[in-house]
């Protein structure tokens, strides 16, 4: 299982996850290799020039599957390269500001957003990144005008929201519900339609902000090269339908800050149109300009 992160990110966890839980069920090895590098896409080329023949696996994710593809030139074609085989789960991202942003609830955040526009600034982990995009989705989905504030990575943007430099983000539930919970940051919603369990108490945006259908996470599943056999993806899918609807799985994936979403190889494959097309849009509105 090619695993196009370094060591500790989230797809890396996932991804090993998953390959202990196949090498239990399938009754041979299934081994994690990281080939980090360039946002994730020096993995996905390899996992999509491997032999299609069901022995390399790809723990794909958001941002070299769905986002690298609409903001820079990839090496590879998703569509005519790597064939779905599952969805595994979904990062959830909240909006979050200061304490001491004056807004008590989603409602008063928009009102005074709206009030000033080009005035408040949001924090992403940078110009293209998936927490960029969702950003722009949600403004533009929401009325909503503010100065983009573009950071290297998350830590830094939410450790300029922390100080105050900011005024709100959308960044992940994981890097984002120690301090809610700490009191440092308020959440007005999160991401996901239905709410997570990782964000207990905390609004859909989708019901909060009315914004109907808005549900966006980073999502982290399971993908082949694109001329594997029909059966061996259909093997891979129905196993990993199993395996996600364990209990298990369900506590495993949230003790890295992800939620169970699993989805077979036909729906993944509906899913990842419909994130293209969401997210296209967020760089059309954004104005990001392929590299």
């Amino acid at each position: 299982m090619i695993i196009p992160w370094p060591p500790g990110q989230a797809t890396d966890l996932i991804g090993r996850i998953l390959a202990q839980v196949l090498t239990e069920r399938l009754g041979q090895s299934v081994v994690p290799e990281n080939r980090g590098g360039a946002g994730g896409m020096i993995g996905t080329d390899a996992a999509a020039k491997s032999a299609p023949d069901g022995l390399t696996l790809l723990a794909a994710s958001a941002g070299p599957v769905t986002v690298n593809p609409l903001v820079q030139r990839t090496p590879y074609d998703v569509e005519r390269d790597l064939a779905p085989v599952a969805l595994a789960g979904l990062s959830p991202y909240l909006l979050v500001t200061h304490p001491d942003f004056p807004a008590r609830n989603i409602g008063e955040f928009l009102s005074v957003v709206r009030a000033s526009p080009g005035t408040y600034t949001f924090a992403t982990s940078g110009t293209g990144a998936t927490a960029h995009l969702i950003a722009e989705y949600f403004n533009a989905r929401s009325g909503l005008q503010a100065v983009h504030v573009p950071f290297q990575g998350s830590a830094p943007g939410l450790t300029a929201l922390l100080a105050g430099q900011v005024h709100y983000t959308l960044e992940t539930a994981a890097a984002t519900m120690p301090h809610v919970r700490a009191g440092r940051l308020r959440a007005y919603g999160v991401s996901l339609a239905n709410g997570s369990a990782l964000a207990p108490g905390v609004t859909p945006l989708a019901v909060g902000a009315d914004i109907p259908g808005f549900n966006l996470g980073a999502w982290i599943g399971l993908m082949v090269p694109a001329a594997t056999q029909p059966a061996i993806i259909q093997r891979l899918s129905t196993l990993m339908m199993e395996v996600m609807a364990t209990q298990e799985m369900k506590e495993r994936f949230a003790a890295v800050g992800v939620e169970v979403d699993a989805k077979p190889a036909a729906a993944f494959a509906t899913y990842l149109a419909e994130q293209r097309q969401i997210f296209s849009e967020a760089v059309r509105r954004a104005n990001i300009r392929p590299e």
